[in-house]
């Protein structure tokens, strides 16, 4: 046997009657499979091809389906997900300080984000979701929930100036974050960022402090960022300036910054994020259930602006559901500007992807089927007779399919969700943990 010209052995050969690949852009594969050994994509190439050029331990036949990058939700509060419909139809600071912070401070705990991080686990996974960036007290809690359920995420550091069951001050937060960050660096699924909550939560001193260890340790910064119009106004009453303006004095803006909601824009202020090659996330459905705003997307975006993806919380939502968040954005782009060209099937499905991967600086990892990237995938029913008839896949993943048509989700090439189960979670015990929590919670009254 000549060694040489032996065929390859590999894990997996993916064959679904359509692949969108999202590098290069706008374009949808049929008849095509991709090749995966190791966690990685190694081929993406027309099917007889990848019959003759490789040998598979396992071939998964997905007619009428199509396979995409797993979904990168760009801000998320995972452990909230206890909180789904705890306090709704209310404004963000009505919602926060009578409703939402009160119960944190009575319930919150390693195992309340443990509990809510692992549910919200299991929902991301059941709609294609595959990386998350987190932002929660206690992340090495989070930590546990995210490595049984064999997600991708980023665990943001909490930031606050006031205390909290997890941390006494702003110095607290970042001493304990940071060691979570060095006990939990070896773990080639996780990854962390710097995550001060707001402007009107952090102080100058703090926002300073962080800027530095952002540039030491080359990791984002992930921040609520002028989400509502009393944020600016308050910002103006206190510091003189909007929040944005005080950010850029105190060398917040930049590559490694992550501003998630970014409602309130102005012009200038677009064309300032996008001078210094800022990020955005952008949270449609939650800036509209909490009356935020709906934010100037198609500007953003004429701007050249990177922006991802990001469902907030399930208590502000109420799901973690990225699909909802493609169509909602591109509607609401679509509705704002007056502009049905604006923000098309394939923008989306990249800002879900692609785009979201790359304000964490994982886009040489995962966000497209690029071959050498891991194998993060998805794969989408389209055969439903519901979804009939598809003209176009990617049109239709945006606004006809939804999260139930989801049908397989892998990380690194390992299948962790199947036709709506979880493969490393055990749904009967979850629940079990969550009625007891919400007995708990309902013992704290609604005022």
């Amino acid at each position: 046997m000549n060694i040489a010209n032996a065929t390859p052995i590999i894990d997996l050969l993916i064959h679904p009657e359509w692949i969108i690949p999202i590098e290069p852009a706008g374009i949808t594969l049929t008849d095509h499979a991709l090749a995966v050994h190791d966690g990685r994509i190694v081929g993406l190439l027309p099917y007889r091809e990848a019959l003759q050029r490789y040998q598979a331990r396992e071939k998964i036949e997905l007619p009428g389906q199509v396979l995409l990058p797993g979904l990168v939700n760009l801000h998320a509060h995972a452990g909230m997900t206890l909180l789904r419909g705890y306090a709704d139809d209310l404004p963000l600071m009505t919602w926060l300080n009578e409703h939402i912070w009160p119960a944190e401070a009575r319930h919150l705990s390693p195992d309340f984000v443990r509990t809510g991080t692992l549910l919200a686990c299991a929902e991301m996974l059941r709609g294609g979701i595959t990386t998350f960036n987190d932002m929660y007290f206690f992340p090495d809690a989070a930590a546990e929930a995210v490595q049984q359920s064999g997600m991708r995420a980023v665990l943001g550091l909490p930031v606050l100036e006031f205390p909290t069951r997890y941390a006494a001050d702003a110095d607290d937060y970042l001493s304990k974050g940071l060691a979570i960050r060095d006990t939990l660096s070896d773990n080639p699924l996780l990854s962390f960022c710097l995550a001060p909550h707001a402007p009107y939560t952090v102080s100058d001193r703090s926002f300073e402090k962080i800027a530095m260890l952002a540039a030491q340790l080359e990791i984002p910064i992930h921040l609520h960022l002028h989400e509502t119009r009393h944020e600016i106004t308050e910002s103006i009453r206190q510091h003189g300036v909007r929040p944005i303006e005080r950010l850029n004095k105190l060398g917040l803006l930049g590559p490694q910054l992550i501003a998630v909601h970014a409602v309130h824009l102005d012009a200038a202020e677009i064309d300032l994020l996008g001078h210094h090659g800022c990020h955005i996330a952008h949270c449609p459905t939650s800036n509209l259930k909490l009356g935020s705003g709906i934010t100037p997307l198609a500007a953003i975006h004429a701007r050249g602006i990177n922006f991802g993806l990001g469902t907030d919380s399930a208590a502000s939502n109420n799901r973690l559901d990225l699909f909802q968040e493609m169509r909602q954005a591109a509607l609401l782009a679509k509705g704002s500007s007056e502009d049905a060209a604006a923000l098309n099937a394939h923008a989306m499905l990249a800002a879900a992807t692609l785009n979201g991967a790359r304000a964490l600086g994982l886009d040489g990892q995962i966000g497209s089927l690029r071959p050498g990237k891991a194998a993060d995938l998805c794969a989408v029913r389209l055969d439903d007779w519901l979804l009939q008839p598809c003209f176009d896949p990617a049109s239709h993943l945006v606004y006809a399919a939804g999260r139930e048509h989801v049908t397989h989700t892998w990380i690194a090439g390992k299948l962790q969700h199947k036709e709506s189960i979880p493969i490393h979670i055990d749904v009967s015990q979850l629940l079990t943990g969550i009625r007891m929590w919400h007995t708990r919670l309902t013992a704290l009254p609604v005022t």
